[in-house]
């Protein structure tokens, strides 16, 4: 392993921002979508020796997926697995439910952050401490995931949403988005279990 981690390394200093280029008009927010986050991190992969493999496991509630580095010394380095649910099973809930997974999976395993593409990244400038920006809100994927997770174990949106002191779902900070489909797929393995 020490190889590859020397390199990835070496990647991370190469990566650029996941700007928030794609929209959503439904929830009126903004995400980086996977193709921007791909571009974020790709070339700084490659040109340090390391193939991205995004392997995707049999599931019939959702997809599961696997990023893996591939060094050019044979190493290798599994970020271990994702499973998201399917908000509807059929085609394209599981696509859906996919780019989700791989997207998430993906920033989680190149330390990526989504960023504003406003003129702020476009200048380069930092704000100062005092003006920082707004927590960037759960996209359209993330949303249709919790709402189709929430409805399997019967969970009204709207106790998510007091949970978390907000008054709606889609206010729902990107950054907890884990936590309540963590909490949503314990309950539901718990419903299984009694």
């Amino acid at each position: 392993m020490k190889e590859i981690s020397a390199a990835l390394v070496r990647a991370q200093k190469a990566f650029g921002p996941a700007l928030k280029t794609s929209s959503n008009p439904h929830f009126k927010s903004r995400y980086a979508d996977l193709a921007t986050v791909v571009e974020a991190v790709i070339d700084g992969l490659n040109s340090n020796g390391i193939a991205l493999v995004q392997k995707t496991a049999l599931c019939d509630t959702g997809v599961i997926v696997e990023t893996t580095f591939i060094h050019e010394s044979g190493e290798t380095m599994s970020t271990g697995q994702l499973h998201v649910p399917a908000s509807k099973h059929d085609a394209q809930g599981y696509g859906s439910a996919l780019t989700y997974a791989r997207r998430y999976s993906l920033m989680a395993a190149c330390g990526v952050a989504p960023e504003d593409d406003d003129g702020n990244a476009a200048v380069a400038a930092r704000p100062a401490p005092a003006q920082r920006r707004q927590e960037p809100l759960a996209g359209p994927n993330e949303l249709s995931a919790i709402t189709s997770l929430a409805a399997s174990v019967g969970m009204p949106l709207e106790a998510i949403a007091a949970a978390y002191s907000i008054t709606s779902i889609d206010q729902l900070p990107l950054s907890k988005v884990a936590e309540v489909i963590a909490r949503l797929q314990k309950k539901a393995t718990q419903a299984k279990e009694s």
